[in-house]
């Protein structure tokens, strides 16, 4: 296994649709156990392929199981899809490896249903709430080009401009001395 590369906002792979992943196995347990790694090397809770600047739509979670637990259910999903979001919205801070140092508040649906494919091809389908739900919006989100700073006001756009772009500029520096 090996840490990937987490791309920061800025990069236009973020902004990316991601295509849909059409072959599985070794190659995508593989990109599975990296990203399930860098995640949790980052202190993450969710990471989208595009955040590592594989442009395809796949996703991994990793909830802990109680709250005073290290242990991580870990979540992999191939083409999500949400075909249901319940009525019901949660407004809850949310953060991202991609924007690293900044949270914001941002409404979400409180339950969704989501059908996906396993790292065998095989279709799934699962109804989740709270946390999960969330993470997978927040996720799937990122398969389509969208960030979570994309939900606030324009003037909570505004507000944190200056800091996203020093991200940017940190994450340039940053490359440049690589």
């Amino acid at each position: 296994m090996s840490l990937l590369n987490i791309r920061i906002v800025g990069d236009p792979i973020l902004r990316r649709k991601a295509k849909e992943v059409m072959e599985f196995g070794e190659e995508l347990e593989t990109l599975a156990s990296n990203m399930v790694e860098t995640m949790l090397e980052n202190d993450g809770i969710g990471l989208a392929a595009p955040q590592v600047g594989i442009l395809k739509r796949f996703i991994v979670i990793g909830l802990p199981v109680s709250e005073d637990s290290e242990t991580r259910k870990i979540f992999t999903l191939a083409n999500p899809v949400v075909l249901e979001r319940s009525e019901e919205k949660e407004v809850l801070e949310e953060g991202c490896l991609s924007i690293p140092e900044i949270t914001e508040e941002v409404e979400r649906a409180v339950q969704i249903r989501v059908q996906f494919q396993d790292l065998e091809g095989n279709y799934q389908e699962m109804t989740t709430e709270k946390v999960l739900a969330r993470v997978i919006q927040h996720e799937i989100d990122h398969l389509d080009g969208v960030l979570f700073i994309d939900h606030l006001s324009p003037l909570r756009r505004t507000l944190l401009r200056g800091k996203i772009k020093r991200l940017q500029q940190d994450q340039a520096q940053t490359a440049r001395e690589a």
